[in-house]
C-alpha cells in the first residue's frame, strides 16, 4: 500500500516562500513521476509541478520561474519550492505519483494560504 503525507503548508505574505515536502511510504518500485498539483476553492485540481523518474520537468505556467520541484530517491521524498508568491497561489497542495501500472496515488493535501 502506497501512502503520501505531505507537509509546509502555512500562511505566508505575498512576496515569501514555502518549501513543500511529501514522504512516501510503501513500494516506490513502479513509480514513473511525481508531481504537485493545488486546488483553488471554487477552482478544479490542476497540477503544478511534476518530475520523472529520469528527473524530467514540468511546470504550470503560472509558476514558471518561481516553482522548482525536486526528489530524493534515498529519502523517498519529493519537495515543492515556492518564490515570489501571490494571493493566487492560495489552494491546498496535493502530492501525486504515478506507476507504471497506470495507478494514481494522492496525499491529504496542505493549505497554502498566501496573505497579508
Amino acid at each position: 500500500q502506497v501512502q503520501l503525507v505531505e507537509s509546509g503548508g502555512g500562511l505566508v505574505q505575498p512576496g515569501g516562500s514555502l518549501r513543500l515536502s511529501c514522504v512516501v511510504s510503501g513500494s516506490m518500485f513502479s513509480i514513473t513521476a511525481m508531481g504537485w498539483y493545488r486546488q483553488a476553492p471554487g477552482k478544479e485540481r490542476e497540477l503544478v509541478a511534476r518530475i520523472t523518474n529520469s528527473g524530467r520537468t514540468a511546470y504550470v505556467d503560472s509558476v514558471k520561474g518561481r516553482c522548482t520541484i525536486s526528489k530524493d530517491n534515498a529519502k523517498n521524498m519529493v519537495y515543492l519550492q515556492i518564490n515570489s508568491l501571490k494571493p493566487e497561489d492560495t489552494a491546498v497542495y496535493y502530492c501525486n505519483i504515478e506507476n507504471i501500472y497506470g495507478s494514481t496515488y494522492w496525499g491529504q493535501g496542505t493549505q497554502v494560504t498566501v496573505s497579508s
